[in-house]
């Protein structure tokens, strides 16, 4: 077996032993991007509001006081409204891919998201590491985001994210592209008369 191929195989049972070893982060609708803050171990967005993005147009941080839980995950709220909102209908609010970065997505790789990185596309919550990857992401937006949901369906969503994650950082997908060629495309995207 070629060195390489036993390194990557090395690398892909150590971070399955890894993952056995911190629980899976599966819930009903996938992986969650969650954080820590206070009383709330498995929070979404940070905190943000999810019924704010819609409501306001804007990232809106949720009070500590206000929450709901939903498939095993916290979510914050900047008022009573916007939770009886959520509590009515979940699904219209849930972040897309379990709130990670939708660029990370694209490669099969769950990382990453901020609640203050968005984007509201066809009614529905997309999440990103930050600026660049929203971006990059936007730069094709048709193409990424159906190799984002293909990824998700076919790969993400029923699997611990950590084991996914590093498999995808080890086995990378056909098109992956590092961030220095992601802004490379970027700076010919922009370009005058490159559209």
């Amino acid at each position: 077996m070629p060195k390489t191929t036993t390194c990557n195989l090395i690398l892909i049972g150590l971070a399955m032993l890894l993952a056995g070893c911190a629980g899976s982060d599966v819930g009903k609708f996938g992986p969650y991007n969650v954080s820590s803050n206070g009383d709330d171990k498995r929070l979404m967005l940070n905190g943000y509001d999810p019924v704010a993005y819609h409501s306001v147009g804007q990232h809106t941080l949720g009070q500590t006081t206000i929450k709901a839980e939903f498939d095993g995950v916290t979510y914050r709220f900047a008022n009573d409204a916007n939770k009886n909102e959520f509590q009515k209908d979940p699904g219209r609010y849930l972040p897309q891919f379990g709130g990670f970065c939708a660029n990370g997505i694209a490669y099969a790789i769950p990382w990453g998201g901020n609640g203050d990185a968005w984007k509201l596309m066809d009614g529905k919550l997309f999440i990103f590491g930050g600026q660049p990857s929203k971006k990059y992401f936007l730069m094709d937006q048709v193409a990424n985001l159906n190799l984002a949901n293909d990824y998700w369906r076919s790969e993400v969503k029923d699997n611990n994210a950590f084991i996914q994650r590093y498999k995808r950082l080890v086995v990378r997908v056909p098109h992956y592209r590092t961030g220095s060629e992601l802004e490379q495309a970027w700076q010919r995207h922009k370009a005058p008369g490159s559209q």
